[in-house]
């Protein structure tokens, strides 16, 4: 089980990550979504931007296949 740290932000509530599957899961206010083939730069750039929900709409959402969970 993938553990999630919580953020501050608008619609994100929590992200986690694992290295080895390169596997970003977001947790979301509307539900919980896996991101498939996400580097590590990109997860650790999640958490130290300042507008998380920027970044997920310019950098994750529309360049990674993913699924809700």
């Amino acid at each position: 089980m993938m553990e999630l740290s919580p953020v501050i932000s608008k619609t994100i509530v929590a992200v986690g990550y694992n290295p080895f599957s390169m596997i970003l899961r977001i947790q979301l206010k509307n539900g919980m979504y896996d991101f498939f083939n996400v580097p590590e730069n990109i997860y650790t750039g999640l958490l130290n931007t300042h507008s998380k929900t920027n970044y997920h709409n310019t950098y994750i959402k529309n360049s990674y296949r993913y699924t809700k969970i």
